[in-house]
């Protein structure tokens, strides 16, 4: 299923590497699929990019609607440009945004100072009823080190606009979701890199597809 799905997203973006890219990422990267399974309600996509999850999810047939935010005025132009339904995307972060439903972030602490991130994950932890964390963990594995190399480059070809690396440690991520049911995997996929599937379900959510 996964490599129709992924043919139908790239024929949303207007270059042909561009395309690739976002075929090649479907296609290895197992979190697009986590969040489908997972999701319940309307979502908000902090560090959203070029729409590729929202675009994965509309093509699996999730409906609900879906709010995505990122500070690349770049990538929000290519979201908007998908014209996918009942979603809007905005230049910006998250603290402009109402976080209510299901947040999801993917790889996107570690771009963020230790403040930052705590600001972040408390504000998640008090407004959200589902939150769906994916993190390369700091951890000094070989997964880890491979991890930092590849976003390094990222940065280096100006694909991401990051002032900073500052990967979470696990107690990081988990202490701010106390009190919440917790679903924590590995989320490697055919990947090397060092991530994790972190799920955040507050209790008796009630949360549906609508």
């Amino acid at each position: 299923m996964n490599d129709g799905v992924a043919r139908h997203v790239a024929a949303l973006y207007p270059s042909r590497s561009l395309r690739m890219y976002v075929r090649w990422k479907i296609a290895s990267d197992p979190a697009y699929d986590a969040v489908f399974h997972r999701a319940r309600g309307p979502i908000v996509d902090i560090g959203c990019g070029a729409g590729v999850l929202a675009a994965y999810l509309r093509a699996r047939g999730f409906d609900a609607p879906i709010a995505g935010v990122d500070h690349d005025r770049r990538k929000i132009e290519l979201a908007r440009a998908c014209g996918l339904p009942r979603a809007v995307f905005n230049v910006g972060d998250a603290s402009e945004i109402d976080l209510r439903g299901t947040v999801v972030m993917l790889d996107l602490l570690h771009y963020f100072d230790d403040d930052a991130q705590a600001a972040m994950l408390r504000r998640a932890a008090s407004d959200a009823n589902l939150v769906i964390i994916r993190d390369a963990l700091r951890d000094g594995s070989w997964r880890y080190r491979a991890t930092y190399a590849q976003e390094a480059f990222a940065r280096a070809v100006r694909w991401l606009q990051a002032d900073r690396l500052n990967f979470p440690r696990r107690e990081t991520i988990v202490d701010a979701f106390r009190g919440f049911e917790s679903e924590i995997v590995p989320l490697w996929g055919r990947t090397p890199f060092n991530n994790y599937l972190f799920v955040f379900r507050r209790a008796s959510s009630g949360m549906t597809n609508e």
